[in-house]
């Protein structure tokens, strides 16, 4: 069998694991990987996938980024290039794609399974949004960056006793500003879960100020909207429509709200892309190499549409189409935890 994977969307820690047992398990079971470049981009042009062996995946369990490259491109735009990715995968005369991404790469592949394509995907987003999965590859080292910046942040903020803001990924949900603000040991976090308005920023700040705190810290997923402060609406969107939320600076502007309001010395820092890149956490490579391994597995029992993910510690498989149906918010649990820990004062 011929089997063609590819990484598209953003790229997160972990998918160079999820390619190496692809093509390792893919191997061992007798079928041939061939490497699709740049994510669905790579299936518009003329060029054809590269072979993969084990050889070519050697070495590259714990590197970032990804040895195929990605994109945010969406091929079901047009008919030209809908008709383009369907000819690009008989020209290639594959039998089978495996499909690394989070919700709309895996969107696309649930439109080519309903083509007729044999498709499999892999859950994979630093965001941790996909319906059906618990945890998706780059979430655990995504909130490693964030709890480990805190740390750091934690003594410099104490020394010139300040505010810090930082501002952390998460698309529409508070999945990583709340698991890595809690490791982290945040005073506040704000998610898009939890409402929220300046005025209760501002009298949180002034309370803990007077109970003795001599630095706060506070962690704003780019997504929260807050009563009574504008985030920058002048702002590009990707190739699926989504708003560049890195552009809002939302945590630029509560900083700066914090400063004027309170008279507290208040600082910003955006962690952006260092929460998607560098060497994955051990966790994110064996939860990688998992999920790479059960999608050759089900590929291999004939299975298409359908999508390895994790379930109480268990691999188990999920519907391309219910994965991506609906956005996953933080669990009840987990924002409640938050509201204990790191909420808002009275």
């Amino acid at each position: 069998m011929r089997i063609g994977v590819l990484t598209g969307g953003g790229d997160a820690p972990g998918l160079n694991a999820a390619i190496r047992a692809v093509v390792m398990r893919a191997h061992a079971l007798g079928h041939e990987v061939f490497g699709i470049a740049d994510g669905w981009a790579g299936l518009l042009g003329e060029n054809l996938p590269r072979p993969l062996g084990v050889r070519e995946v050697a070495g590259i369990l714990g590197d970032g980024g990804t040895i195929l490259g990605t994109s945010r491109t969406d091929p079901r735009k047009d008919e030209a290039s809908r008709r383009g990715v369907l000819g690009s995968i008989r020209r290639a005369e594959l039998d089978a794609l495996v499909a690394i991404g989070g919700n709309d790469t895996l969107g696309v592949a649930n439109w080519l399974h309903e083509q007729g394509v044999r498709v499999v995907g892999v859950p994979k987003t630093v965001d941790n949004d996909l319906s059906e999965t618990e945890f998706c590859i780059g979430f655990d080292t995504a909130i490693t960056v964030v709890a480990d910046a805190l740390d750091r942040l934690r003594t410099t903020a104490s020394a010139h006793h300040r505010v810090v803001v930082v501002e952390a990924m998460g698309r529409d949900t508070g999945w990583v500003a709340a698991f890595g603000g809690l490791a982290g040991g945040a005073d506040l976090i704000l998610i898009p879960e939890i409402p929220v308005t300046s005025d209760d920023v501002v009298r949180t700040m002034k309370r803990r100020r007077a109970m003795g705190d001599p630095d706060i810290l506070v962690v704003v997923s780019e997504a929260v909207e807050i009563k009574g402060l504008e985030a920058e609406t002048a702002v590009d969107r990707d190739a699926f429509g989504h708003v560049r939320l890195d552009q809002r600076a939302i945590g630029a502007i509560l900083a700066r709200d914090i400063e004027q309001r309170t008279g507290l010395e208040a600082r910003q820092v955006v962690l952006g892309h260092l929460q998607r890149g560098g060497s994955p956490t051990a966790i994110d490579r064996l939860r990688a190499t998992r999920f790479g391994n059960a999608a050759v597995d089900l590929v291999e029992a004939g299975r298409s549409g359908v999508l390895p993910v994790q379930r109480a510690g268990r691999i188990e498989t999920a519907t391309l189409a219910d994965a991506v149906r609906e956005t996953r918010r933080l669990s009840d649990d987990y924002i409640e935890l938050v509201r204990r820990f790191a909420g808002l004062l009275p």
